[in-house]
């Protein structure tokens, strides 16, 4: 029995850690600092809870630096038409996105344009929507939970949580 209150503890902290772990996208971008990257393709990391493609880009120096990209998770992206060959090391792109607020050389992607001029969503979790359907690249809308989000993380929470108690009501009753 104590086994299995050790195990109902530990998987409600794990579960609520993974439920508060998936950011907002306000939390870590600025919708105001929309930025262009035109350059190569170094790396692709294909794994939830995002992708993220590392991209070579010239500055306005010259010199190279390399930026990280926040893209959407696998489920949102190979829903979206994409698959792990998509964008590979040596790609020449162009991405279309937001700047963080902290981190230089970080950006959420809105789309990519790959070789070839093929246009493609990055499944980001910017959601804001003008009247018209179309994405504001300025800060006068107002932000809706990133699509990415799911409730069923906090509901798995409420019951784990939930059964922690009983147990532990339980435990003490005895």
């Amino acid at each position: 029995m104590a086994q299995l209150r050790i195990l109902a503890v530990v998987s409600a902290l794990l579960w609520s850690t993974a439920a508060f772990a998936h950011h907002p996208f306000s939390a870590e971008f600025d919708s105001t600092k929309p930025v262009t990257l035109d350059g190569t393709v170094t790396q692709v990391d294909w794994r939830s809870p995002h992708v993220y493609a590392y991209v070579d880009v010239k500055d306005p120096s010259g010199k190279v630096v390399n930026w990280k990209v926040e893209m959407g998770g696998p489920e949102t992206l190979t829903k979206a038409g994409w698959t792990r060959t998509s964008v590979k090391p040596g790609d020449q792109v162009t991405i279309q996105g937001w700047q963080a607020r902290a981190t230089a050389n970080l950006a959420n992607a809105e789309s990519f344009t790959l070789p070839g001029g093929k246009k493609m969503a990055a499944a980001s979790s910017f959601d804001v929507k003008e009247p018209e359907g179309q994405l504001a690249r300025s800060g006068q809308a107002s932000e809706a939970l990133p699509s990415t989000a799911s409730p069923l993380m906090l509901y798995g929470l409420a019951g784990l949580l939930a059964l922690a108690s009983a147990l532990g009501i339980r435990a003490v009753r005895k």
